[in-house]
């Protein structure tokens, strides 16, 4: 009788354990899956803000190079930024207040494309780093 009730105690625990196990397994997956999908996007947008960098400062094209379009890639990334974490949140801020200082010269001052750019490869190295950390 004894050894029954030990084995249905350790069946309980057991099962317990494995329950608790599963359920931590599943969370850490489904964040790192939503992470994921945000880094991913992240670096598309990024990608696509860095040409119309150049193509509003290299080619002077207005409508590649739109502003009002680059408001709306900053201000995603910013957005997507919160699932990244600390330093790439602070990085796209970052990226958020050297593009509403510099946008307006962009056409003209090379200093401004280099400024943004710099800022768009931070954000970008902070989310590769983000994506490296996850299991």
């Amino acid at each position: 009788m004894k050894i029954y009730q030990a084995t249905a105690i350790f069946s309980v625990l057991f099962a317990l354990v494995g329950f608790s196990y599963n359920v931590w397994r599943l969370e850490v997956t489904e964040h790192n899956s939503n992470v994921r999908s945000a880094s991913f996007e992240m670096l598309l947008q990024l990608a696509e803000l860095e040409q119309l960098v150049f193509a509003a400062h290299y080619d002077r094209d207005p409508q590649a190079g739109n502003p009002r379009v680059g408001w709306v890639k900053v201000g995603l990334i910013a957005d997507l930024s919160i699932s990244g974490g600390d330093v790439v949140r602070q990085r796209a801020e970052q990226l958020r207040a050297s593009w509403g200082q510099h946008w307006e010269q962009l056409p003209t001052e090379r200093g401004a494309a280099d400024a943004i750019a710099q800022s768009i490869d931070a954000t970008r190295l902070a989310v590769q780093e983000v994506l490296l950390t996850l299991d």
